[in-house]
């Protein structure tokens, strides 16, 4: 596999990474009894959003997919014939 085609890879596990985690953590004003301004505002805006932390665990987290996606390519566990559903099955005739 290329070095480049590595990177991109990442890339797009650690776009979907930071949108899995991206949630976790959050709390909203009405959880921690926190003061909403009154106009512009939305009363679900988190209070405490930290996107260091988010980068951290999507990083974490991306890590951790590619280290699996880069094994199965190596390895050849799941493979383009394990997962095609629409090929028909060939039939013994007996013959």
């Amino acid at each position: 596999m290329n070095w480049t085609s590595m990177i991109a890879i990442y890339a797009l596990f650690w776009v979907m990474s930071a949108f899995i985690v991206l949630p976790v953590g959050l709390r909203t004003p009405d959880q921690v009894e926190g003061h909403v301004v009154p106009k512009g505002h939305a009363t679900s805006a988190p209070v405490n959003f930290r996107p260091v932390l988010v980068a951290k665990r999507a990083t974490v987290v991306a890590a951790i997919l590619f280290g699996l996606y880069y094994a199965n390519y190596a390895n050849q566990w799941i493979t383009v014939e394990d997962i095609n559903f629409f090929e028909a099955p060939v039939k013994d005739l007996g013959y």
